[in-house]
């Protein structure tokens, strides 16, 4: 039997959704879902927590963290409420090097099924915005990132699998850096991953917002097999209901084209494979 689940999914708990937590699981139970695991955002660096005063706003988002108690006693709730569909418990951790103690703290302090390592930030300059981008070639932010991500993924270890890893790409409006220029940190980053037995997501937002290839691409998911990578989930990164589950199938359907066998769920931060 197949499994239908979303590792990817960002809630009114996430500073950028208004997409309800029960709502989001009855719109699962709805497409056939079988599991679904909450991924909400936590951005030290940029965000206080939602107890460390007024919250601040950066072009008219509000810039804080999950409310972690109102957040897990909701999730138990729901698991007690809809027993027909596995509800986990995760988060979306934005981590950057001097980010990292908060992190660790945070991971220690309350129990997690599923961690996606997500790099959205370096010094504190965001992606989105371009502010990070200003006043750099090309080169200059691209392996700049991926830099951050091996300086993060070589001290930080709480995690299952690194997130849309190549988001850059996302946000690069010059477009189009080659492969071949990033393919040397980007095989040091994966053999990390999977020396420490942790995996990658492919993010299926590379749809919605209209990128020419999947996230992360072809070349990095046939040199994470060639490393002999493993652990991938799939997650739709969805912030409203027309967006949860989207394009799963799709992913799948990529996964078997390159040769992979399975992919993965995760319960209590172990990985649980699933045919394809």
């Amino acid at each position: 039997m197949k499994m239908y689940s979303d590792y990817h999914v960002h809630t009114y708990y996430s500073d950028d959704s208004t997409y309800l937590m029960e709502d989001v699981i009855k719109d699962a139970i709805t497409k056939g879902m079988d599991e679904i695991c909450f991924t909400d955002h936590v951005d030290y660096g940029i965000k206080k927590d939602w107890n460390e005063g007024p919250v601040e706003y950066l072009y008219g988002q509000p810039q804080v963290n999950v409310d972690y108690p109102k957040y897990f006693k909701e999730i138990e709730s729901l698991r007690k409420k809809y027993p027909e569909i596995i509800i986990r418990q995760g988060m979306e951790f934005g981590v950057q090097v001097h980010t990292i103690p908060r992190y660790q703290k945070l991971y220690e302090r309350y129990d997690f099924d599923f961690i996606i390592l997500s790099i959205h930030q370096v010094n504190n300059q965001e992606f989105w915005t371009q502010d990070y981008q200003k006043g750099k070639s090309q080169q200059e932010y691209m392996e700049g990132y991926y830099q951050e991500m091996l300086n993060v993924i070589k001290k930080y270890k709480n995690y299952s699998v690194l997130g849309h890893l190549d988001l850059m790409t996302r946000y690069d409006e010059i477009g189009n850096y080659p492969f071949e220029k990033v393919k040397p940190i980007i095989t040091k980053i994966l053999k990390i991953v999977i020396q420490d037995g942790k995996g990658i997501e492919i993010n299926t937002s590379s749809r919605r917002y209209g990128l020419k290839d999947s996230t992360p691409s072809r070349d990095i998911l046939k040199l994470y097999k060639e490393l002999g990578g493993k652990i991938i989930t799939i997650g739709s990164d969805s912030h409203k209901s027309e967006q949860l589950g989207a394009y799963i199938d799709e992913a799948k359907e990529l996964l078997k084209e390159l040769g992979f066998g399975f992919y993965y769920t995760f319960e209590k931060m172990k990985p649980i494979f699933h045919q394809l």
